[in-house]
């Protein structure tokens, strides 16, 4: 079916049922999600080129926020202008954020009878192990000279031991990055990004979009202002509100100024951003506790869409536990409707206003080797979150002992789980060692958590 009012021929309604297929089939974190995207947009539908698929993709990794999600606005926007855009970037959100609303009020409602438990333990231990493996995956891809592991090793002393704030750690990175970009050091004078065009795929001229520009990524600074600003508006209105109306210690408050603080700055992937997300959700506006922060990101890896919709299961906690004059599940609800709000819409702002502009961002050797030190601390940043997550599973009581800006975690030895470290260990060596697939091991440690508490 083919629309001969586009240049391209791609119908409008084919497009949205695509996008659904796709949102229904992204689990595993980015790196699946964008697998998916590739696979059907590019090798099945050869609706858009390698070249330009990986074009689109460099610009995302530039974006605060999710890449897989953004990568999607950006192909619907080529494909059909805004409407598309949204349409695309909507949808592959929903799914998700349907299955965690869902998945949240079974947790709280019988999140602490003994199956349901058991089934959380197991998954526990399944993360402990994805999370490693992102340590791995990336590490091996992006950890390519010395001064890129010093810069990962100094960003996890800086989270793990001195609690330096997530940002100020990114930003150091990026700023190292382009000194050493300036300074010539070999591993930063030269452009990131993921490759080039691999042989046997799609290429440009033979995609649908083929190698021109489209019509509308010419438009005029004031029309894209125009868009940015309509955008903006709908992004910051609830947050607006919520600063002028609702009391300063207000729960919807608390979640609407940190969360949007986090669409700015969640630089560098799921885990990278889960690592503040947990820290500042548990030990500063204590909306849950470690282990229930675990639980939400197993159920949120046994989900479609991004990983980073475990913020609406956090959002939802953290209005449900401090509802104000509201009954705790609508302020639940409420809650974590406003933390999926304020954390994916300003990622169609980033690229509606950026992806006119792409071309000449992408080329900007400075800012690409600031990208890769920000990379490198990515490393550290979820090796932060790893250790922090497998010491709250593997043990009941953890001291943390401060001896001037030094944090020291130290665990009870009284209060160690053994199984806990057992499966735990059993899920690492299955994926590290014999490269089990995630649902593999999210279905193997769930069915083994089972067995082991319940008998």
């Amino acid at each position: 079916m083919t629309d001969k009012n586009e240049p391209h021929g791609i119908a409008f309604g084919e497009a949205v049922r695509v996008w659904l297929r796709i949102a229904l089939l992204s689990f595993g974190g980015p790196a699946g999600q964008i697998a998916v995207m590739h696979r059907i947009l590019v090798d099945e539908k050869k609706w858009i080129g390698e070249e330009r698929f990986l074009h689109a993709l460099n610009f995302c990794m530039l974006l605060p926020g999710p890449e897989a999600q953004q990568l999607a606005i950006y192909i619907g926007w080529l494909l059909h202008r805004v409407k598309g855009g949204l349409v695309a970037g909507t949808l592959f959100v929903l799914p998700g954020a349907i299955a965690i609303m869902a998945l949240s009020w079974i947790y709280v409602l019988i999140g602490n009878a003994a199956p349901v438990a058991a089934l959380l333990f197991g998954l526990k231990a399944a993360v402990v192990a994805i999370v490693f493996q992102a340590v791995v995956r990336i590490g091996s891809r992006a950890l390519g000279h010395p001064a890129k592991f010093a810069i990962a090793g100094l960003a996890f002393l800086a989270l793990f031991f001195l609690h330096i704030p997530f940002p100020i750690v990114i930003l150091a990175a990026g700023l190292i990055g382009f000194a050493a970009w300036q300074a010539g050091v070999p591993g930063f004078s030269g452009g990131g990004g993921h490759g080039n065009a691999r042989p046997g795929t799609t290429s440009d001229a033979e995609s649908a979009l083929g190698t021109d520009i489209p019509v509308h990524a010419r438009a005029g600074f004031g029309r894209i202002a125009l868009v940015a600003a309509a955008l903006a508006t709908a992004w910051l209105i609830p947050v607006i509100m919520l600063l002028i109306f609702a009391p300063a210690n207000s729960a919807f408050r608390q979640i609407a100024i940190f969360f949007s603080q986090m669409a700015m700055l969640t630089f560098g992937g799921a885990y990278a951003v889960l690592a503040w997300v947990g820290q500042a959700a548990v030990e500063t506006y204590h909306w849950l506790s470690p282990r229930e922060m675990l639980d939400g990101l197993g159920l949120a890896e046994s989900t479609p869409g991004p990983l980073i919709m475990v913020t609406q299961y956090v959002g939802f906690l953290g209005a449900y536990r401090h509802p104000g004059t509201l009954s705790p599940l609508l302020a639940g609800t409420l809650g974590g409707l406003l933390t999926t709000w304020v954390t994916f819409a300003p990622c169609f702002l980033w690229i509606f206003l950026g992806a006119p502009f792409v071309e000449r961002l992408r080329e900007n050797r400075a800012l690409a080797a600031a990208l890769a030190a920000i990379t490198a601390a990515v490393v550290g940043v979820i090796l932060n979150l790893g250790l922090w997550f497998a010491l709250h599973f593997w043990f009941g009581h953890i001291e943390d002992i401060v001896t001037g800006p030094v944090h020291l975690p130290v665990p009870d030895p009284a209060t160690i789980d053994l199984v806990a470290i057992a499966l735990s260990a059993a899920a690492m060596v299955a994926i590290l060692r014999f490269k089990f697939n995630v649902f593999a091991i999210l279905g193997a440690c769930a069915a083994l958590g089972l067995l082991f508490k319940l008998l």
